[in-house]
């Protein structure tokens, strides 16, 4: 039977089903600064959605660190341990000068900020089979595999939410991943290679990291876009394959990974989605799944540039705003006029997509 884990424990009623901590947070001697990666961007996301009056500390759901027994539900025990390798986390980080470091510092300093986004992860999986819908903050970690990291992916957080969601919560036997950060998700595609319950849809760059060919052959929806490219084909692209991959597939849960690092300019990504295009995509994401009452779990994976946040602070607002993120538990809302109004829109709102 499953181990015992803390990271199921009921939070608060009141609280919205957004799962933070400022554990997310990777600061070490300025260090992170070597990396692309805006490491402190979780927190600046709660900062915005706080001055907008959206969340406060008390409203949202702290997120408790993954324990080895709880990454043990995917990882290799041979895997956990070469992290106590300086040099290997810093391969997997993408930050060099942290071989350097003791190993009690990187396990401090860079591991435990990962983990506790892990465990964010899962808790958030749990969290939105029970209201509809949970965003974590941070996650997204889809280049991990069980036995294997990279690519700043240093535990499989998506892999290890849906194996915690089929063992422990009853009725939740199919998932569909719909991953839309920048690059292809290999880490879950080769955790899931052979496992007809997970259905995996993956729009990506096809020119840049991984370009894992094995992986690809996970991927029942294959999206590859050619560098630049630029809003109006990517919404039309996103929305084709959402609709057809939740036509096709009928989920107990959809995993979303939100990358923003299709942003216009960001150096790893070579994408040109303006901040508006990510806006509109997260919405025909979420407009798709609620509408045909599936639970959503959305992480927000890569993204590396200083305006990330903002975007991504924006595009919570704006479900919000759309009635797409409801505070009650949500069977309250279930069968309710806003439901089936959402689904009346979703056909319109697509033929306004071209966004100037």
């Amino acid at each position: 039977r499953p181990h015992r884990t803390e990271l199921y424990d009921d939070p608060p009623s009141g609280c919205w089903p957004i799962v933070y901590s400022p554990d997310y947070n990777i600061t070490f001697m300025g260090l992170e600064k070597l990396h692309p990666f805006d490491a402190g961007k979780w927190g600046k996301v709660i900062n915005f959605l706080k001055e907008e009056k959206l969340i406060a500390d008390d409203l949202i759901v702290q997120a408790r660190e993954a324990t080895d027994e709880d990454l043990l539900v995917v990882h290799t025990r041979r895997y956990l341990n070469k992290l106590k390798w300086s040099f290997v986390v810093a391969t997997i980080t993408e930050i060099p000068p942290v071989a350097f470091l003791p190993n009690f510092v990187v396990q401090r300093k860079v591991l435990k900020p990962l983990r506790t986004q892990t465990g964010g992860t899962i808790m958030a999986g749990k969290l939105a089979v029970d209201r509809g819908w949970a965003i974590n903050v941070g996650g997204g970690f889809h280049h991990c595999s069980s036995d294997k990291g990279g690519g700043f992916c240093a535990y499989a957080d998506i892999t290890l939410a849906i194996k915690f969601l089929f063992e422990r919560v009853q009725g939740v036997s199919r998932a569909t991943i719909i991953d839309l950060d920048a690059h292809q998700g290999n880490g879950h595609e080769r955790d899931f290679m052979d496992d007809p319950r997970v259905y995996i849809m993956d729009a990506y760059n096809r020119y840049i990291y991984p370009g894992d060919g094995f992986a690809k052959r996970a991927i029942k929806r294959k999206v590859e876009l050619e560098w630049g490219t630029e809003d109006t084909e990517y919404l039309q692209k996103v929305h084709t394959h959402v609709e057809g991959a939740l036509n096709e597939f009928k989920p107990d849960i959809v995993v979303y990974n939100a990358g923003t690092d299709i942003l216009d300019g960001d150096p790893l990504g070579g994408l040109a989605i303006s901040p508006q295009g990510i806006v509109k995509r997260d919405e025909v994401v979420f407009k798709a799944a609620r509408s045909r009452r599936i639970p959503i779990l959305m992480v927000t994976s890569g993204g590396y540039q200083k305006r990330t946040a903002r975007i991504i602070a924006d595009s919570i607002l704006n479900l919000h705003s759309l009635g797409l993120l409801d505070k009650e538990r949500a069977a309250c809302a279930v069968g309710s006029s806003s439901v089936d109004q959402m689904i009346r829109d979703s056909a319109k709102d697509f033929s306004n997509l071209s966004l100037q």
